[in-house]
């Protein structure tokens, strides 16, 4: 219990260091200031808002009888926010365009490299003649 409480309050700090630093930036483009309580706050409901996230993807996961959390999961979550299901969907095509480039890149190496033992093996077969 003692190591999930140490942990949760780790997170918390994280993301409350990580609000004041987006705040700080954002003061420093705007001429505009953030109070100690007002980042606090806001960094207390980004968590909360991640823990509801956390918990909802599970479930979605669980739903479909799955045991991992996907893509599909996290596009559900964000139904609501038109802004950030947008992203969110912009974000999945770009993941999914760069691992398609991956593997093709994969295949590719994988036919040069056996077209190579290909002749290597031919080269081999012309030696023992």
């Amino acid at each position: 219990m003692d190591d999930t409480f140490g942990e949760n309050q780790r997170l918390k700090a994280a993301v409350h260091f990580t609000t004041g630093q987006i705040c700080q930036r954002i003061a420093d483009d705007g001429g505009m200031k953030f109070s100690k309580q007002t980042i606090a706050a806001i960094a207390e409901t980004a968590f909360r808002q991640c823990d509801i996230f956390a918990k909802d993807a599970e479930w979605f996961a669980r739903h479909a009888k799955r045991s991992t959390v996907n893509v599909e999961d996290i596009k559900l979550l964000s139904r609501r926010s038109t802004a950030l299901y947008t992203h969110m969907q912009q974000r999945s095509e770009e993941l999914a365009s760069a691992q398609q480039e991956r593997k093709d890149k994969r295949k590719k190496n994988m036919t040069k490299r056996k077209h190579l033992d290909t002749e290597e093996d031919d080269v081999v077969d012309q030696h023992e003649d």
